[in-house]
């Protein structure tokens, strides 16, 4: 099973945008991802094309399921 921690925010021009990080360590520590998030606003390291993170929407992790099947 894959898991994704995707962090959720607002940019300058109001649209959605996420950063996604691939495994997270489990159990999630929503002190340490609200620090991180607030952290990467704080820096803007990080923007996109309708500007840089202005906020927190939310953080989430998404788990999907992946059955491979040979066919010949």
């Amino acid at each position: 099973m894959a898991k994704v921690l995707e962090l959720q925010f607002r940019t300058a021009a109001g649209k959605p945008t996420k950063i996604s990080l691939n495994d997270p360590a489990d159990p999630i520590d929503t002190i340490q991802v609200k620090a991180a998030m607030d952290n990467l606003i704080a820096t803007g390291v990080f923007g996109s094309s309708s500007g840089a993170l202005v906020s927190i929407e939310g953080a989430r992790v998404v788990e999907r399921n992946v059955t491979d099947y040979e066919v010949l």
